[in-house]
């Protein structure tokens, strides 16, 4: 299992980022959460098979149709054994 904590900068709110993330995230089985930071960021949290938080990853790196993306943060964290997804 793998757990990263994902920030992203840029033209990412108002664009259905956290929606589209969660989506993505519970087609593939990947536990986590999404949210919005006050700053105008986006900030998701993705614990799964490493090759589908890989994945996900990938795809914030893109965003939605809209999005606008400046940069992406990835930082490891140790695995929880989370379930689900939630947005905030």
């Amino acid at each position: 299992m793998r757990r990263v904590r994902v920030l992203v900068r840029g033209r990412v709110q108002g664009v259905f980022f956290r929606a589209e993330t969660q989506a993505r995230a519970e087609s593939l089985g990947v536990a986590g959460s999404a949210r919005n930071l006050p700053d105008g960021s986006f900030e998701a949290v993705f614990e799964g098979e490493p090759e589908l938080v890989d994945s996900l990853v990938e795809w914030c790196r893109r965003g939605p149709a809209g999005a606008e993306v400046e940069s992406v943060e990835v930082s490891s964290e140790e695995p929880t054994g989370e379930r689900g997804f939630a947005v905030s």
